[in-house]
């Protein structure tokens, strides 16, 4: 978003009268609210407001998409599904407003809202006045010098439902194009890990449990560790894994574009996110070159391929066809129940016990918001690439690798 306006006043300039009168443009590049360049996803909206929603530009026109796919990826970030969860009762109703008609895309601007009907303000009270520790309330002050104190407003985690609400739009998009499909799952709640075949887990692994976690044993270990510190006021934090499957080969941009560069950003703008991974990660900097190196091989159909996967499907910061996984780290929710020191709005020291509705642990509910946002940079990168890559022949083009000709299936 840019704004620009005027400013007169008097400046002196090498080779100007000292007091002649300048006109001054301003250019402000603000806010923070849209993410991509082709695929753009603007949210609106805060968590006590009226609504909140988003206004998707660049989705390719006759794609087919309706309010019930997407409703599908709200039910899954909604409020209120089980005990692990914050209780606030929403039903998240997905209203397409523009840009599709009969469940088909016209090219042109689609905007999404979903109406707030469960709003409690008055249990912010105490917040009007005191900063809850670790939260937005204190940087929003230092930042802006006023804020919707009700629910944290742009900070909450209502936000996201433009996000899940966009990335329903950009999963078909890749599937249609690609047979593209974004997974992810929870993979670890405090201390507790989960065992899982990343190469063969399916949603219904996913959706088998409250907690998200295909590994059912690892599964009912955290959900009593989630209600033990539920039970007390407390939260607790943990990790979302996604893996992307048949990706297109090629996403992504050198050097400061990079894909992985892109899919950071993307994880570390979700709310409580504090960590990022891809492939090895941090425990590739304790291997050998030797050891971390993916060897490539030809497959039986001629394609190249790697025999181990610890690049997590980019190198060079482009797509290299296998499957691309992430690990996104989640800290404990911010408010809880337990009095806690801080400061007041007008400087002073006290102590807060916060009030509210909120999830002792993100990560259930995190799961389709870390897919919506693999979803959005991968479908502005597709459309990128595209645009740059694929509208001239590539038969006789350089390579060994006959599928990358094809491997845009465009099948509906």
């Amino acid at each position: 978003m840019q704004t620009t306006g005027r400013l007169q006043g008097r400046r002196a300039f090498a080779g100007c009268p000292a007091r002649q009168a300048r006109t001054l443009r301003l250019s402000v590049h603000a806010a923070g609210s849209t993410y991509g360049n082709n695929f753009r996803v603007t949210t609106f909206g805060e968590s006590h407001g009226k609504g909140v929603g988003c206004v998707i530009d660049g989705v390719p026109p006759r794609l087919p998409i309706t309010e019930d796919e997407i409703q599908l990826e709200l039910d899954r970030r909604k409020p209120g599904q089980s005990i692990i969860t914050t209780p606030r009762k929403e039903d998240d109703v997905a209203e397409i407003l523009s840009g599709v008609v009969d469940g088909v895309t016209l090219g042109t601007p689609i905007a999404i809202v979903v109406r707030n009907k469960d709003q409690k303000s008055q249990d912010y009270s105490e917040m009007a006045v005191a900063y809850r520790p670790s939260h937005a309330d204190a940087t929003y002050d230092f930042k802006y010098g006023i804020r919707a104190v009700a629910g944290g407003g742009r900070s909450s985690a209502r936000e996201t439902i433009g996000r899940v609400a966009a990335g329903a739009v950009a999963k078909k998009l890749l599937k249609v194009i690609g047979d593209t499909e974004i997974l992810a799952y929870v993979s670890k709640v405090r201390e507790i890990e989960s065992d899982v075949d990343m190469a063969n887990f399916t949603m219904a692994d996913v959706e088998s449990n409250i907690v998200r976690c295909p590994d059912q044993a690892a599964a009912k270990k955290m959900i009593d560790a989630i209600n033990e510190v539920r039970t007390r006021g407390e939260s607790c934090g943990g990790e979302v894994t996604c893996v992307v499957r048949r990706c297109p080969k090629g996403l992504g941009s050198p050097v400061f574009d990079k894909l992985e560069a892109e899919l950071a950003k993307a994880m570390l703008s979700l709310p409580a996110t504090k960590g990022f991974e891809i492939g090895s990660g941090f425990r590739g900097a304790a291997m050998l070159g030797s050891e971390h190196n993916d060897e490539f091989y030809l497959d039986q159909d001629g394609r190249v391929r790697t025999r181990t996967n610890r690049s997590g499907g980019v190198q060079g910061g482009l797509s290299n066809g296998e499957d691309i996984v992430i690990r996104v780290a989640f800290k404990p929710t911010s408010t809880i129940g337990i009095k806690q020191r801080t400061v007041t709005r007008d400087g002073q020291e006290t102590e807060l016990r916060a009030r509210g509705r909120h999830d002792p642990c993100v990560v259930p509910r995190a799961v389709p918001m870390v897919e919506s946002m693999v979803a959005l940079v991968l479908a502005d990168q597709l459309l990128q690439h595209y645009a740059q890559c694929e509208l001239l022949p590539r038969e006789g083009a350089v390579g060994p690798d006959p599928s990358v000709t094809k491997q845009f299936v465009r099948s509906a």
